[in-house]
């Protein structure tokens, strides 16, 4: 069972997402949430998918693209990290955004694909030793744990969440 990372195993900015999770096992979370988001996602329209709240913001299709590109870049440092104490580059998820199709998908494709990575992400986190989860690497800058990327990976996707419905829907 993967626990709760302590306030040092990850940097001031990553404690708005791991602060976002409650105190269910966070396996669970992830795999509760691989499920309501992708219903959720699923029952917008292609208009509503193509949205942007503001001149310059993302379109919901943007949105959850970002969210599947940082899970894949939060569940690669995990993976790096249980293997060996190393240092990797941050992202620039504007950089990211600038090369990515989102708005050329269609919305399903896109919500199969974020279910996709997920489960991967959920058999990835499920594989690692106790004494793994608790491995720390340095990702831009600052020092974090396997577990705390775990955490990371669902508050980041509950911080969207919430962005989506306050402020798109």
């Amino acid at each position: 069972m993967i626990k709760r990372p302590q306030p040092d195993e990850y940097s001031a900015y990553a404690a708005r997402y791991v602060d976002l999770v409650g105190n269910d096992p966070i396996l669970e979370i992830l795999e509760h949430q691989q499920h309501s988001t992708y219903d959720y996602f699923l029952k917008m329209s292609p208009q509503q998918a193509s949205y942007a709240y503001a001149e310059g913001k993302w379109t919901i299709k943007q949105v959850l693209g970002h969210m599947a590109d940082t899970e894949r870049v939060f569940a690669y440092r995990a993976l790096a990290f249980s293997r060996e104490a190393i240092e990797l580059p941050g992202f620039d998820q504007d950089v990211y955004m600038e090369k990515a199709t989102f708005n050329g998908r269609s919305l399903v494709d896109l919500a199969d694909e974020f279910k996709i990575v997920r489960e991967s992400t959920i058999f990835l986190f499920k594989s690692f030793t106790d004494e793994q989860s608790t491995q720390k690497g340095i990702a831009s800058g600052n020092p974090v744990s396997v577990r705390a990327l775990a955490y990371m990976i669902a508050g980041h996707e509950m911080h969207h969440i919430k962005i989506l419905k306050e402020r798109y829907l």
